[in-house]
């Protein structure tokens, strides 16, 4: 910080100190610090491996300067019509007060330096710049209110602008200083982290190419119809499973996780960092010798060994709950978009629990802050189609993850789901094509969020009757009516008796929200598949090209049913 005559700073953001920890007598616990309004919020963690895997436990601090986390800097949007945690840390009992417009709020920090105050809404209006005042003085400038939404997930949430389709027209457009991108790079961690490692930054060519290419084609789509600032947050791993981005305590005890819980902790207890990182540099020296042979024989070397921890990897459950989400909370937000689900796939019936847990434990923690916070609507991308497309119908790990996926819809409010199952890539588990995903999701929230008069859903599955042979089929939302693309006869349905022995079926659209189904192989049938693989042909959508829903009537067990 660069201090002027008046003892003011352009806020540079406090990076990289941890909440102290307060171990009991029997194991350590997380001290969530201002995430609890003064409260301590403890459970027991696992102390294994937790110096190994690289985490700063800071035994104290001392703060001379009241300190904002590096979310509350120059550029941000402030969620509008919504109340405004801002938060921070300064001396134990240090008086602190911030005042934007005409706001002033004045409270104390608490005997272990957190603060917090909560704004009265803002409106759309002109830059603002945010005043927080103790023993010295920040300025937060620039700042504009708007629509916020995080973007969360995999590693196609990650997937930047650059590699995605016609990037190079997306990127010479970009010139919208009213949209604001910041992308959070923190490491994985069992301990609350209280900083994210990234600043705001306004949407520029320049600076739009490494950003998420699902959210800013999303967060595009919102501006250039609402017409307000848009404030999206990259917040995506690539590879990540949904247990990593869940708190522990939520998992423990409850028998569908145990198994899960059992492995974790069993790696936890035997993985030594140290031993298995010498191992690693003695692979690396003995590479490093074959590259060089091969170098001086002219072939290509062998491929490099990589190091690997699973300690402070995207996979160890509540890794990401704590280094990428705690940072951000409380945060507020109009919503989430999620692009997540294969790294589960194996596990598709587990996570019929454990993704809307997910969800509802992410609201809930907002929510204690202030209820209205924790109403933020939650949408997310089903999986695309993937892999060889199939020869003949049978069961599918990913067919039964999407099921989970849209099974969530029903058990949570203000949610919805994009499918994708026609812009996938059989060959790339990356598919460059983000733009159509992100319209999708952005239908989702121009509908329900802010009103617009759309087709806004895929068309879902909604009940069968049976007779003289036929499966008689019928969908909801299905906007005006379903229609086929790319050829007339309707593709991706399959058909079976009471001996489940799947066999493609012929089927007719008879109405605008109606199908039969049928095959003269199987004059008895009791169940019906629609696009039930991992990278079906299927060509069923609604009149404004939202494709069915992938949807099974049968409930006979899956693949993964076992799979914990």
């Amino acid at each position: 910080m660069n201090r002027d005559p008046n003892n003011t700073t352009t806020h540079t953001p406090d990076r990289g100190q941890s909440l102290r920890l307060s171990p009991p007598a029997s194991s350590p616990a997380i001290s969530f610090g201002p995430f609890s309004s003064g409260r301590r919020v403890s459970f027991g963690l696992l102390g294994v491996g937790l110096l190994a895997a690289g985490l700063m436990l800071v035994p104290g601090r001392t703060l001379a300067n009241v300190k904002l986390p590096t979310i509350l800097s120059d550029h941000m949007v402030l969620q509008r019509q919504m109340p405004l945690p801002i938060w921070g840390w300064a001396d134990p009992g240090e008086k602190v007060t911030v005042t934007i417009d005409a706001q002033t709020h004045t409270t104390k920090a608490d005997q272990e330096g957190n603060w917090r105050v909560i704004l009265e809404p803002l409106t759309v209006g002109k830059p603002r710049t945010l005043v927080v005042a103790g023993k010295n003085r920040l300025q937060v400038k620039d700042i504009l209110a708007g629509e916020v939404w995080l973007c969360s997930g995999q590693s196609n949430m990650q997937f930047d602008v650059n590699p995605s389709f016609n990037s190079d027209l997306a990127v010479a457009s970009a010139k919208y200083p009213d949209i604001r991108l910041l992308t959070v790079n923190t490491p994985a961690s069992q301990t609350p982290t209280r900083n994210v490692d990234g600043r705001w930054q306004r949407c520029t060519p320049e600076t739009v190419g490494s950003f998420s290419a699902v959210g800013y084609y999303f967060g595009r789509q919102l501006y250039q119809i609402l017409g307000v600032p848009i404030g999206l947050i990259d917040n995506a791993w690539g590879g990540s499973s949904c247990e990593a981005w869940i708190r522990r305590d939520r998992l423990e005890g409850n028998p569908l996780y145990q198994p899960l819980m059992t492995r974790w902790k069993k790696t936890e207890a035997e993985f030594n960092v140290a031993a298995e990182r010498a191992k690693y540099e003695q692979r690396l020296e003995g590479w490093k010798k074959k590259a060089a042979a091969a170098k001086e024989a002219g072939k290509a070397p062998p491929r490099r060994p990589r190091w690997s921890n699973p300690l402070a990897n995207q996979h160890r459950p509540g890794n990401l709950y704590h280094g990428r989400l705690q940072p951000i909370f409380p945060f507020a937000l109009r919503g989430v978009i999620w692009y997540q689900g294969k790294s589960n796939a194996g596990r598709a019936y587990q996570y019929r629990e454990m993704f809307p847990l997910m969800i509802q434990s992410w609201r809930e923690d907002w929510a204690k802050v202030d209820k209205k916070l924790g109403k933020f609507s939650f949408y997310w991308v089903q999986l695309a189609d993937f892999m060889a497309e199939p020869s003949k119908p049978g069961d599918s790990a990913w067919a039964e993850l999407r099921e989970a996926q849209t099974m969530t819809l029903d058990k949570l409010p203000d949610t919805g789901e994009a499918v994708i199952i026609d812009i996938g890539d059989a060959s790339d588990i990356h598919p460059r094509n983000k733009l159509e995903v992100a319209e999708r999701l952005a239908r989702l929230a121009l509908a329900h969020d802010y009103g617009l008069d759309i087709v806004y859903c895929s068309p879902r599955y909604e009940s069968m009757k049976i007779a003289a042979g036929k499966v008689q089929l019928k969908f909801q939302d299905v906007g005006g009516r379903l229609q086929t693309l790319d050829a007339k006869q309707v593709q991706g349905f399959a058909i079976a008796g009471k001996d489940k022995q799947w066999v493609w079926a012929q089927a007719k659209i008879v109405g605008p929200d109606r199908i039969d189904v049928w095959s003269d192989a199987v004059p008895e049938p009791v169940a019906v598949r629609y696009a039930w693989a991992n990278n079906p042909v299927c060509n069923v959508y609604n009149n404004r090209g939202l494709p069915l829903t992938p949807f099974r009537t049968d409930r006979w067990p899956g693949v993964t049913a076992e799979a914990r």
